[in-house]
């Protein structure tokens, strides 16, 4: 089990918490399709619950002041106008998965959650948006997913609880620090990282020959994109080749610097590498409607004890609904 330092540990600034909801039921259907649970009409929430339990868990965890939920627009995609084979190739969703993904605004709704489904947009656009919002507001924040698009936004204010198998408490949480480790990226660098190696679960491929191990290189030798191209274009990749040398003559590392500057070089490379900034780039101004210092506004924790218990009692699950109690309300479920 992984064990991650509590954000709240010394904390003088107030905790959003953004979860990209879509992750997480993706995750739950998968894992937990085999209970075929179902609620008092006979309709399939086993991701729903699984999804509510580990907010529940994070929330207990984390403490949060504030909690966001991402969903994704399921009725039209900008990135999908603008590139037709945005995320081609993935397997159709399950219909009980998607009848799930269908309700869980209205769940997380009825319980008084702040939930933003960005019109044309996905739940990446409001882990970017979260994140610049705490940052702008004085606020830490903490982004649950399982998806590495949102180490982009890592930074000394926000981390990523990236889920993974050991659900919870038995996930990362990402710090800069962290990630530097894992992949040897700054994470102001992780967009440029990701542009470069490219995203086959979206369909998106990298620039040719710049593997993931090469472009962690690249930035950590160039440090940053704009300053390879720059080099690549003004003075024909000369300064690049060099530093990229001293790499290989430093670490006794193969020599890479003319292989590299004859990639970026390549016709096309440029339009690739600036297509995927384009596409990753999680949108960072949506209106979250968060209103902190209006008492009771959606989203702020805790939440009302009688529609806490309503919502959550419909899942028919007495341990679900006395934790839910308790980690959202701050009331004892006999209270």
């Amino acid at each position: 089990m992984t064990q991650n330092p509590s954000p709240t540990a010394g904390r003088a600034r107030r905790l959003l918490l953004v979860v990209d909801a879509p992750s997480l039921l993706h995750r739950n259907h998968h894992a937990r399709a085999h209970t075929r649970l179902t609620d008092r009409q006979g309709r399939p929430i086993w991701a729903l619950q699984g999804m509510l339990r580990q907010i529940l868990e994070s929330i207990d965890t984390i403490a949060p002041d504030a909690v966001v939920f991402g969903l994704d627009d399921r009725t039209g995609s900008v990135r999908r106008d603008a590139y037709p084979d945005y995320k081609a190739g993935r397997a159709e969703k399950d219909p009980e998965l998607v009848d799930q993904l269908d309700r869980a605004g209205a769940l997380l709704d009825a319980l008084g959650l702040a939930t933003v489904t960005p019109p044309g947009l996905e739940a990446d656009d409001v882990n970017a948006s979260g994140a610049t919002w705490a940052e702008a507001n004085g606020w830490d924040c903490v982004i649950i997913t399982s998806d590495r698009d949102a180490f982009a936004h890592i930074s000394p204010h926000t981390q990523v609880l990236r889920l993974i198998d050991g659900g919870i408490h038995g996930s990362p949480m990402l710090n800069p620090a962290r990630l530097f480790n894992m992949y040897g990226v700054r994470a102001a660098n992780y967009l440029a990282f990701a542009a470069l190696r490219g995203d086959t679960s979206d369909n998106l491929p990298g620039v040719q020959g710049i593997g993931e191990k090469t472009a962690a290189i690249l930035l950590d030798v160039a440090g940053s994109m704009d300053a390879a191209w720059a080099d690549i274009d003004h003075e024909d990749g000369r300064n690049l080749l060099a530093a990229l040398d001293d790499w290989s003559a430093e670490t006794g590392g193969r020599r890479i610097g003319a292989t590299v500057v004859r990639r970026l070089q390549a016709e096309g490379a440029r339009q690739r590498y600036d297509f995927n900034v384009e596409m990753m780039s999680g949108k960072d101004d949506l209106d979250l409607g968060l209103t902190p210092d209006v008492p009771g506004s959606r989203g702020l924790l805790p939440l009302d004890f009688d529609r806490v218990s309503r919502v959550v009692g419909f899942l028919d699950n007495d341990f679900t609904t006395d934790f839910a109690v308790r980690v959202l309300t701050s009331r004892p479920a006999s209270g």
